[in-house]
């Protein structure tokens, strides 16, 4: 959904990453820009992605943001599992920056191998633009968007009232998906 670019911050001599949506109806945009730039602006921790600044130029919104040099955990994963020590340590720094991120009243809600960068630095959690804030207010009353490859199966087939608060379907996938090379469950099953 969104397009990322390489840019130069020319006031603090710094690279960063630009995201803007290839789609640019601003009647789906803006909401989901500002849902995305909220969440990442609320969280600091050194395994998520750090914003620095939002705007609107010529109808696009965009999002400046650390660049991060590395590869997704899903580019690495088609080359094969990862070594058992690498794949603790990102699971336990994904699982860092959820648990500041659920503390925060922030869930991800898009967690999966393509949202996760592999650094020098350790792993870093991107794309909280389907995240939903838990807060009271407008945005914690925000219709549920849910990618279904990754989507936990509760949060697929019960009712909202029914529904655990902290699915765990989606963190255990990505979490065992770097040691076994593969998805945790058969492609094609509901909410998987």
């Amino acid at each position: 959904m969104g397009e990322v670019y390489r840019a130069r911050d020319t006031r603090l001599d710094r690279t960063v990453a630009i995201k803007i949506l290839a789609d640019t109806r601003a009647d789906l945009n803006t909401p989901r820009f500002a849902r995305e730039a909220k969440a990442i602006a609320a969280l600091a921790h050194p395994h998520i992605c750090t914003l620095f600044d939002i705007g609107h130029e010529a109808g696009t919104d965009y999002l400046v943001m650390e660049c991060l040099e590395g590869e997704t955990l899903a580019a690495r994963l088609q080359r094969g599992a990862l070594p058992l020590d690498q794949a603790l340590e990102t699971a336990i720094e994904i699982g860092g920056a959820l648990d500041v991120a659920h503390r925060a009243g922030i869930v991800h809600r898009d967690l999966k191998p393509s949202n996760v960068m592999l650094t020098k630095a350790g792993a870093k959690l991107l794309d909280f633009g389907l995240a939903k804030l838990m807060r009271p207010g407008p945005e914690g009353t925000a219709t549920p968007v849910t990618v279904q490859r990754h989507a936990s199966p509760e949060s697929t087939r019960l009712p909202p009232a029914a529904r655990p608060r902290r699915p765990t379907t989606g963190r255990t996938s990505s979490c065992s998906s770097p040691r076994t090379g593969r998805r945790t469950t058969p492609a094609g099953r509901p909410g998987c």
